[in-house]
């Protein structure tokens, strides 16, 4: 495992308005798969509802008027990993962030996945040692000046439609995915989609819970490498 030595959390604890009393919770919050058997997966699924109940509860007191779908849409502009990957950037959470030799090497600490997962994982931290109230307090404070900005009335564009109405702007052929592989019970299937841009000789790779999910992420990627 790659350790930091003697962290100084405070920076962290002001950012969060939040000071964590059981360290051992925060560093496993912190924790990335590739550090060690204790990391931080399993408060990233508790975190990620916490999140998505907290947000929903904010936007519907908040927005009295509007109906279902424009608050589905957005919590979804809130909650999804480009949102999260900026917060954790002004926590500068990947500072803290303990990482195996691999993932350091290859800049895991700025990776957004990685970002976004830790912030939630340090949402479901927050919950587990102060409760639900807490947990919402500091998703409030983290979440306010872009809850403050939201405009019911924007129309969000997925990951996919940006992607096509770039190439289609540039004259490019339109992106080919493909589901290469499924894995898990039926249950719980996991889709492993390829997006094929050929003319631009992008390729990638992407998992979801279902297909959509993989297509979007993968054109999320796809739209990262074009515009560096």
């Amino acid at each position: 495992m790659t350790t930091l030595n003697a962290p100084n959390y405070q920076p962290l604890f002001k950012a969060l308005s939040y000071e964590f009393q059981d360290k051992s919770l925060l560093e496993q919050a912190l924790t990335h798969r590739s550090a060690g058997k204790l990391h931080n997966e399993r408060l990233e699924f508790l975190g990620d509802a916490i999140l998505g109940l907290c947000v929903a509860e904010v936007l519907y007191l908040k927005f009295p008027k509007q109906p279902e779908g424009k608050l589905t849409r957005m919590r979804s502009m809130l909650v999804k990993g480009q949102t999260l990957s900026a917060i954790a950037r002004e926590l500068s959470l990947g500072e803290f962030i303990r990482l195996g030799s691999g993932e350091m090497k290859s800049g895991g600490h700025r990776r957004d996945s990685i970002l976004a997962d830790a912030v939630e994982a340090l949402l479901g931290a927050i919950y587990l040692e102060s409760g639900l109230e807490s947990a919402r307090t500091t998703i409030e404070n983290l979440f306010a000046s872009r809850i403050i900005n939201l405009d019911p009335n924007l129309q969000i564009k997925d990951n996919k439609t940006q992607l096509q109405e770039y190439l289609q702007a540039q004259q490019i052929d339109l992106p080919n995915y493909e589901v290469v592989n499924i894995t898990g019970k039926d249950h719980a299937q996991i889709f492993e989609v390829l997006c094929t841009v050929a003319s631009l000789e992008l390729a990638e790779r992407a998992k979801g819970k279902s297909r959509r999910i993989a297509e979007q992420e993968a054109a999320k990627t796809i739209l990262e490498k074009i515009h560096k």
